[in-house]
């Protein structure tokens, strides 16, 4: 008999209630199986993403398998370290005395994953998850099936049964789930169900990490390598066939610099993929016709177009596409564009890149491609954004020891190695004094000895 979502969370709750999860040995244990999994499961797990997304194999296991792998590697041998008490000195009036703080598991999480990067945006906050002590549901998207069913046989026959659990579904199932009581919410994906998230889980006054986007700007100046940003550029952006939260969304460059970028940037897409990227075995497609169709209305066909190759609606296939002459309001510069579309855009100086980013909502990243460390500091301390790349994209996001998240539009909360432990965590303060010698008498009531 198949479970409701109400009696998966219930059951999930009665598991930690029992101490299920608390154990460290069980959380190694855990995260040991996971590791088992994925690498038993390795070739099953990138024909997946391929039949969901047309992802080259080695794509998947670079930035997908490998991510998740990493992640188990770091955080497994450092749990105990993290759970640890952490002393601290208690102030004279409270002496004699102790006090520490101890991070406690939060209790059963609800992780809400996307279909872009299905396997590692499941399973990466599972991870933080498990290593801070929680049971874990997962609700996989409806949008990557092959992959999303793939993780529900495999979470049921590696992980233990009674902490974790897999809902299927689509927004039915999802509403369904958000009324039910869980202790941390983890929603990676757009800002617009973001809301729906932070609002439904404000009812129950549930925490929420929220993993967003938005439109990740790139400046380029003069002094930069222009080949290699150009090259790194392209690899960020059409990753994927460009369907990554972090990717280079639109570049800011000077007048002088745009149509060489473009080129530039142009001849790698055809290093990267050749002359018909269709053809290509490294390039993906877009995930459905719903997005195909969004994607190629923010095609100008009045405007001057670096491309590669056409479109292909029947194999959903959308050409690496460099687009000049953009203007800001355009409409490929009004929303997240998660596609193989890269538009470029003059400003005059840095200045004036510094001021067009800031008057827009705070981004998921920010990268820079400079040599001059006035630039440099200029962007480091005059924008905020979720992380800062100085001549690389996406390297943050490869990062175990760095925190990956948004700010304010672009997300809230952190994961990753020892951000993840702590998002998923409740640092407890405690204290403790004997009683006696009862030195906390010079307190009490009334107060004539402290006010003479």
């Amino acid at each position: 008999m198949t479970e409701t979502c109400e009696q998966t969370v219930r059951r999930l709750h009665r598991s930690f209630d029992e101490g299920v999860s608390r154990p460290l040995a069980w959380r190694r244990e855990q995260l040991g199986r996971m590791k088992r999994m994925i690498t038993a499961h390795r070739k099953d797990i990138e024909q997946a993403v391929f039949l969901d997304l047309g992802k080259p194999a080695a794509e998947t296991a670079l930035m997908e398998i490998k991510l998740v792998l990493d992640e188990i590697r770091f955080v497994e041998p450092r749990i105990e370290r993290w759970s640890r008490r952490h002393h601290a000195v208690m102030p004279l009036l409270m002496q004699p005395a102790r006090s520490w703080t101890m991070a406690e598991p939060k209790g059963v999480v609800l992780v809400i994953s996307p279909w872009n990067y299905p396997l590692m945006l499941s399973l990466e906050p599972m991870v933080d998850a498990i290593a801070a002590g929680n049971c874990v549901c997962l609700k996989p998207s409806e949008l990557s099936p092959n992959t999303s069913t793939l993780l529900e046989r495999l979470i049921g026959e590696y992980l233990d049964p009674r902490a974790f659990a897999v809902v299927q579904g689509a927004v039915p199932e999802t509403t369904e789930l958000l009324r039910q009581p869980f202790d941390h919410i983890f929603y990676t994906g757009n800002g617009r169900v973001g809301s729906i998230v932070m609002e439904a889980a404000a009812k129950q006054l549930t925490p929420v990490t929220l993993e967003l986007g938005g439109k990740s700007p790139v400046f380029v100046d003069s002094s930069a390598n222009l080949d290699a940003a150009a090259g790194r550029i392209a690899w960020g952006r059409f990753t994927n066939a460009g369907q990554t939260c972090v990717a280079p969304d639109y570049v800011l460059t000077t007048p002088d610099l745009i149509e060489p970028l473009a080129e530039k940037i142009t001849a790698f897409t055809k290093k990267f993929f050749g002359d018909n990227p269709t053809e290509s075995a490294s390039y993906g497609h877009i995930v459905n016709t719903k997005q195909f169709d969004r994607l190629v209305k923010l095609l100008p066909t009045d405007r001057k177009a670096f491309s590669v190759s056409k479109t292909d609606r029947e194999r959903l296939y959308i050409a690496p596409t460099v687009l000049t002459d953009v203007q800001p309001d355009d409409p490929v510069m009004q929303e997240e564009i998660f596609g193989p579309i890269l538009p470029i855009l003059a400003v005059k100086d840095a200045k004036e890149a510094v001021a067009f980013i800031n008057e827009r909502p705070k981004p998921l990243a920010l990268y820079v491609f400079t040599c001059s460390k006035t630039t440099r500091l200029l962007f480091e301390q005059h924008t905020s954004s979720g992380a800062l790349g100085f001549n690389l994209p996406l390297g943050h996001l490869l990062s175990n020891r760095l925190p990956f998240g948004g700010v304010d539009a672009s997300g809230m909360g952190s994961y990753h190695g020892k951000a993840g432990f702590l998002e998923f965590s409740h640092v407890k303060t405690v204290t403790s004094k004997p009683t006696f010698p009862d030195t906390l008498r010079i307190a009490y009531p009334p107060y004539r000895r402290l006010t003479k």
